[in-house]
């Protein structure tokens, strides 16, 4: 198993297990009636989704146990504060001091780190960040699947490559078969723990086929699973929750009411507020986030998207650059720099260090090759891998070039796996 370590429950208190990982504890919600202490469990997002045999989970730990000390100090090293600090202005110095004694920062000093142009500053930003991750999150580093089963959409934003601006797109739904042994391969093959299932606002699917969907998953397979089927309808939301899906991926994309509405012209920003909400409401695991880059977009707007994402209470921050789709009305504008994506991961970092899972995105990794392991060193804490067949993974396209389009799963863990290891990172979720 890649992707999640087995722990052991130490204590239950009603539906709360503490769950030890090497000496380190972890609170999860418990939906099994029969769990007990002593158990071995998986834990993701927060949530028990398994109960492990003890002869599995100790053999696992085995194999674990040495390397995973191994990279918890390789970690420490590369999260170290050992940076030069000539050249960066005294008011940086001061701010970023400021971060590290966890005093609250002011929209002004925040504002002042997400403009950082300076090489050497933003490096000093970054490490500041990253040190702040390891505090909190020690060397785990969520490792998620995403499955897109369908590409149609009837929306019209004005800037994705499957919105009703792209006529040319071949139109694909995966059938209810080939989803079940997608995420069959992804579960016991793979080793996945926790899957987001994806697509675009997509008619032909009722959402009691989907929660039909969801649970016939469930039936077969031990494993977290998210939806992000964008703006569901509230009660939606509680279909799906009630079928057993217990995590939501939905952006915002921006908090700028105005600027919402020329992205999506015919829908405004409370709909989709009103959904991220409630689904926190019913319980779900809340991730979501903003677009970096947007026309018209201020540095105001993109911090302001950092204290909308806070005050939902989400857990996984996803924050991602603007990447146009050649066939819509926003074709010709800029994408935003490598440097102030990083920028907006590690002032999230800074703003909600001890809770937040902050996700690099797949469109970053367009934007940059090297995304993941800067980003990684940022601050973030978080990679999702698409588990999509190859065969309908191209036509999923949001913008292009896509990361990863051509690449097989294996070929994606292992990449995924050698870059963990060498920043000292264990693929892992050791909940809240």
């Amino acid at each position: 198993m890649c992707y999640a370590i087995p722990g052991q429950v130490v204590a239950l208190d009603g539906r709360i297990a503490t769950v030890e990982y090497f000496g380190e504890r972890r609170q999860a919600y418990n939906e099994f009636p029969s769990l007990k202490v002593g158990d071995f469990v998986y834990a993701q997002g927060g949530f028990v989704i398994k109960v492990v045999p003890p002869e599995e989970a100790q053999e696992i730990l085995a194999v674990w146990k040495e390397t995973f000390f191994e990279l918890q100090e390789v970690d420490l090293r590369l999260a170290r504060l050992e940076v030069e600090r000539e050249g960066v202005e005294r008011r940086v110095l001061r701010i970023l001091d400021k971060a590290l004694e966890e005093r609250p920062l002011s929209k002004k000093e925040l504002l002042a780190l997400l403009g950082l142009q300076s090489p050497r500053e933003r490096e000093l930003l970054y490490k500041v960040a990253n040190f702040l991750r390891r505090k909190y999150h020690g060397n785990a580093t969520c490792v998620h699947g995403i499955l897109e089963i369908s590409n149609f959409c009837f929306r019209n934003c004005a800037y994705c490559g499957l919105s009703t601006h792209n006529g040319s797109l071949w139109r694909y739904r995966m059938s209810d078969e080939e989803v079940l042994e997608a995420v069959r391969e992804a579960v016991e093959v793979y080793g996945f723990q926790a899957l987001v299932l994806q697509s675009g606002e997509d008619p032909g699917r009722s959402v009691e086929e989907l929660a039909e969907l969801v649970r016939e998953i469930k039936r077969r397979h031990a494993v977290l699973i998210f939806v992000s089927f964008g703006e569901i309808g509230l009660e939606g939301l509680e279909v799906l929750y009630e079928a057993g899906a217990r995590g939501i991926l939905l952006r915002f994309e921006t908090s700028n009411a105005e600027l919402y509405e020329k992205l999506h012209p015919g829908y405004n920003l409370s709909q989709r507020l009103a959904h991220l909400e409630r689904a926190l409401e019913l319980g779900y695991i809340v991730a979501t986030g903003g677009l970096i880059g947007l026309p018209g977009q201020r540095l105001s707007d993109i911090l302001e998207d950092i204290f909308l994402t806070r005050a939902l209470s989400a857990e996984m921050y996803s924050f991602g650059p603007f990447l146009p789709h050649p066939a819509t009305p926003l074709a010709f504008s800029a994408p935003p720099s490598p440097s102030l994506v990083l920028n907006t991961l590690a002032v999230a970092r800074l703003v909600d260090p001890k809770n937040a899972k902050i996700l690099i995105t797949t469109a970053f990794e367009t934007l940059d090759p090297r995304a993941r392991e800067i980003g990684l060193l940022s601050g973030a804490s978080s990679l999702m891998l698409n588990v999509t067949p190859l065969r309908f993974r191209p036509h999923y396209a949001l913008y292009p070039g896509r990361a990863h389009e051509e690449e097989t799963v294996q070929e994606q863990i292992a990449q995924t796996l050698r870059l963990l290891r060498s920043l000292g990172r264990a693929p892992m979720d050791l909940g809240v």
